[in-house]
């Protein structure tokens, strides 16, 4: 019996361990606060009134997996799949979600679209961020793009960083140190650095916040080969937020960050169109400011969030390629809450897109948009959109979502049915109409229509659990062949993604999750058909952490260019541990990790190095 099979069974008797140690918990008295949500609506709604399974990454989370990345926290929840996040740390990182891509995924921080114009998928780069600057994480999946816009079609990533504290004057710091070695190099060196400082305060009616974090990582080499060199990978953010509240009505809050990533790659050298030890080097800088005026009045309020963003990114090697691209961005919005059932949001989203190619291109979009939410007595509660996408170079297309649900009070909690029925454009990106590569500027936009319909059971003695089936059919998919076309058939995605919360006993809490997606037309890269995460966490005491969790990824389909023909990965399993242990008043955090805890050897993504067993430790201060 190998390792897998192991660990699969333990995972198997724990899931049923965790099931009969909920009668046990049903006895306790237990109090847990209805949980509230924000990103399907733009209200601060109970779980409950969502007909969405909202996936809420708190504050606590964070904490609990500090030496992590962005989008290592990300790839542990249900329906999400990044691929690049256990490889080498520079390595690109493919967002994919219900069967789609990165250009499908919208990233929010602070309620503002992120992206870079200049990339051919038009996504924001997970990379360039530094989790201890966040204070939570929102993620709903399927079509939201009556309330956010073009590329929401599979997935809105809702990033809130962290506020000033109420304190005059508060600062945290943090320091972590690894190793980063392969699975058949387990040499235990230093070879990974995170640092971070923060200072924030409040001060009468005037918040601040000023931080910045950096990360070196060295060791490992992009590919895999028989002499392999360090590719390191280093970044630093900074970033500042201030905010003035002159009255009870009128607040605003301003920001300014610069993120700057520099990596080593390795590139695809001739004879060969398979990766080999390269020297090339990738560098992608940003830089942010932005304004966020918010004006309050009985019921309702209004707000406008508006940035600038300018990208800088450059491929340094035998075929040098820069890129420059900068976006405005300006989301105006009215919310007005009539009674305790009846929301509504009304808005305009105006965008600017531009990039540098052998000239400079460019888009536009003015959406205006309408989401109604609705939460009746008697537990029926509805929320439904609009938007009309106003494109510079497509014109005009409407879009709409529906989506119904029903709570009946039970058990100390709730039993809820809940279904959606949404619509999405995608318009083709600045990179595929005009970009260095395969442009083509007679593609025509993709469209989506999102379908589902799933339950969820929560009550306030720690348990939770929803199901959820959808059905994703996508019309004009671009692809890349010789160059980038419509591709002649829809695509028809459908699957069933399966959460579950308990609280065991007082202190221990299990969490697991299951997605299934299937193709039924054609054939998706780097995509799962079976993905699993599960995790065990105990509260010793107050001061008291440790975790262990569970990853299995299924057999996927990926390109071997050495041969040009598809190739089917193996699936694989990996399980993590993590120790916390707070001192003086708490204020001081020593943390542990080990990842890969088996050292299994699998592969990621075809020919390039995959993360063994690594350890990291760190030392966390909150004053």
């Amino acid at each position: 019996m190998n390792k897998k099979t192991h660990v699969f069974g333990m995972l198997c008797l724990g899931i049923s361990m965790a099931g009969l140690a909920q009668k046990e918990a049903d006895s306790t008295k237990v109090q847990q606060l209805d949980e509230v949500v924000i990103t399907d609506s733009r209200f601060a709604l109970k779980r409950e009134h969502s007909g969405k399974t909202v996936i809420k990454i708190s504050q606590k989370e964070i904490e609990n997996n500090r030496g992590r990345s962005v989008s290592e926290l990300i790839n542990t929840k249900s329906g999400i799949e990044i691929n690049g996040s256990r490889s080498a740390e520079g390595q690109n990182l493919g967002y994919y979600v219900r069967g789609g891509n990165n250009r499908q995924v919208l990233v929010l921080i602070d309620g503002i679209q992120v992206n870079d114009p200049s990339l051919v998928s038009n996504e924001f780069d997970l990379r360039l961020l530094d989790l201890n600057t966040i204070e939570s994480i929102e993620i709903i999946k399927g079509a939201a793009s009556t309330l956010y816009g073009n590329a929401a079609a599979t997935a809105v990533i809702n990033i809130t960083t962290k506020k000033a504290s109420s304190e005059k004057v508060a600062a945290s710091f943090l320091s972590v140190v690894g190793t980063n070695q392969s699975q058949e190099n387990l040499n235990y060196n230093g070879s990974s650095f995170t640092n971070s400082v923060s200072v924030n305060g409040n001060a009468d009616k005037f918040s601040y916040l000023a931080s910045f974090g950096n990360r070196y990582v060295d060791g490992l080499s992009a590919v895999k080969s028989e002499n392999p060199e360090k590719d390191a990978f280093s970044k630093f953010n900074t970033n500042l937020k201030l905010g003035y509240e002159f009255s009870n009505a009128f607040e605003i809050t301003a920001f300014a960050s610069y993120d700057k990533l520099k990596t080593d790659i390795d590139g695809f050298p001739p004879p060969t169109y398979a990766p080999g030890d390269t020297n090339d080097k990738y560098l992608s800088k940003q830089s942010r400011v932005g304004i966020a005026p918010k004006f309050s009045y009985n019921n309702g309020s209004f707000q406008i969030n508006a940035a600038y963003s300018k990208m800088n990114r450059e491929n340094i090697s035998d075929y040098l390629t820069s890129y420059e691209s900068e976006s405005y961005v300006l989301d105006a919005f009215n919310k007005y809450v009539f009674n305790e059932s009846f929301y509504t949001i009304v808005g305009i989203n105006h965008a600017d897109y531009k990039s540098l190619f052998a000239t400079d291109k460019s888009y536009k979009n003015s959406d205006p948009y309408l989401n109604v939410v609705y939460v009746s007595e008697f537990g029926l509660n509805l929320n439904a959109g609009a938007r009309l996408n106003n494109h510079s170079e497509y014109g005009s297309h409407f879009v709409y979502s529906l989506n119904p649900s029903y709570s009946i009070p039970v058990d100390l909690g709730y039993f809820k049915l809940m279904g959606s029925y949404a619509t999405s454009f995608i318009a083709p990106n600045l990179s595929q109409l005009f970009g260095f590569f395969g442009a083509n500027p007679d593609l025509e936009p993709e469209e989506n229509t999102t379908i589902e319909g799933g339950l969820e059971f929560s009550n306030k003695k720690g348990f939770r659990v929803n199901a959820l089936y959808f059905n994703r059919k996508e019309e004009n998919t671009i692809i890349y062949t010789t160059a980038y076309e419509n591709a002649t058939t829809d695509a028809n995605v459908n699957g069933i993604e399966v959460e579950a919360e308990i609280k065991i006993v007082e202190d221990l809490s299990f969490n697991a999750n299951y997605t299934f997606t299937e193709l039924k037309d054609g054939i998706r890269l780097k995509l799962p058909k079976h993905k699993a995460n599960a995790g065990l966490g105990y509260s010793f005491s107050e001061a008291t952490y440790a975790s262990a969790t569970y990853q299995f990824v299924g057999s996927r389909t990926d390109l071997d260019f050495s041969t040009f023909q598809n190739e089917e990965l193996k699936a694989f399993s990996l399980i993590d541990l993590y120790f916390s242990q707070k001192l003086i008043k708490k204020k001081v955090k020593l943390f542990a990790g080990i990842t890969n805890l088996f050292n299994e050897d699998y592969t990621e993504i075809i020919g390039f190095t995959t993360k063994g067993r690594n350890v990291n430790l760190g030392l966390d201060i909150n004053l």
